[in-house]
């Protein structure tokens, strides 16, 4: 068994506990948590996981690490503390662990990561021999792996579009979706995700990552932006009311240019009310939220992807399988040795040993 700590129980360590626990080759020893609420409290109480997993959730990291557990998800954000989420993630490399995260995008891409953020980072597993592997849902599988196995069922292909289409009043973090995508906001505010080359910034190792894979060059990045106001006010459940006249949908591009010509692009509709916009790109069925590969060519191939979790809700489903693909990478990784890893290094494997069991 592999001792793995999950460090976060927000919207992917939650769903980090419950991939940990259900995995036959790993066990859960410790769970990290920075709201002094959660300490003391059972790992499968925090996850919802429905019975008690016998650990208990602690603040003390340097206690943790002391111990060299063999793994770490590290689920805590690095939206608006990278610096925070780099520094933690070196100490549990320095400590020799293999770490998986969602929380830091420049290093999607190991190829072309930042220089800076890779030199700390590479430096941290030479230290400690330890290694690493960045990945998620959206950036993440939706815009690796799927695509890139489906272009495989094609003879000729002409573009690759990935589409996330949600609506964002289902996901449980309301300072992200008022704040840093702008929802509820009037239209002349601007949000960071929204912000010139932050787009690019996100996603653009995914489309480098797709490039490299399909033997094709960049030769650029262009982003578009279309952002739409709410025609009556709408109330969510989650967060509350949302009023007329502010951002009410974004519907925003990245495109990787191949001679001129988008050839790989990254799509994202988001909505905080299925009213808005309704001429934008919906999920099938008129669900809350789904993530949707388009492959242009001879066949034209779609394939949608719809995943649900936490009570049927969407946006938990897409964290679950963030969370997913990353604890099922532990043990190739362990295997693999030290190292800075991305999507085109972990193979996506079947769920063995895990059917029928929760």
């Amino acid at each position: 068994m592999i001792p793995t700590v999950v460090w976060g129980t927000g919207n992917v360590g939650r769903a980090a506990v419950r991939a940990v626990a259900a995995h036959p080759e790993l066990s859960l020893v410790a769970v990290l948590v920075a709201n002094p609420a959660k300490v003391g409290k059972d790992a499968g109480e925090l996850s919802g996981l429905g019975r008690r997993l016998g650990v208990t959730a602690t603040d003390d990291v340097a206690a943790v690490l002391s111990r060299a557990p063999r793994a770490v998800v590290y689920a805590a954000s690095g939206d608006v503390r990278p610096d925070g989420a780099i520094e933690d993630i070196s100490r549990a490399l320095r400590a020799g662990a293999v770490v998986v995260t969602p929380s830091l995008y420049g290093m999607y891409d190991c190829t072309h990561a930042p220089a800076e953020i890779r030199a700390v980072l590479l430096e941290s597993v030479e230290a400690g021999g330890g290694s690493l592997f960045v990945s998620g849902v959206d950036p993440g599988w939706a815009n690796d792996v799927l695509p890139l196995l489906v272009s495989g069922l094609g003879s000729a292909i002409d573009a690759v579009r990935c589409q996330e289409v949600f609506d964002y009043s289902t996901y449980d973090q309301e300072e992200a979706v008022r704040d840093l995508i702008g929802m509820g906001h009037p239209l002349d505010y601007q949000p960071l995700m929204l912000a010139e080359g932050i787009p690019t910034m996100i996603w653009g190792g995914q489309l480098r990552m797709m490039a490299r894979a399909l033997g094709a060059e960049l030769d650029g990045v262009e982003e578009t932006l279309e952002r739409r106001p709410l025609d009556t006010s709408v109330v969510t459940d989650a967060m509350g009311e949302f009023s007329a006249g502010t951002q009410g949908a974004i519907r925003l591009e990245v495109r990787g240019m191949v001679a001129g010509e988008p050839r790989i692009v990254i799509e994202h509709v988001t909505r905080i009310h299925a009213t808005c916009a309704p001429d934008w790109p919906t999920p099938p069925g008129g669900g809350a939220g789904a993530h949707r590969v388009i492959i242009e060519g001879r066949p034209r191939i779609e394939v949608t992807v719809e995943a649900t979790d936490e009570g049927d809700n969407r946006a938990a489903g897409g964290n679950a399988t963030a969370a997913g693909r990353l604890v099922n990478a532990i043990d190739w990784l362990v295997g693999a040795g030290p190292g800075l890893f991305d999507a085109l290094d972990v193979p996506l494997r079947p769920a063995v040993g895990r059917l029928g069991k929760k």
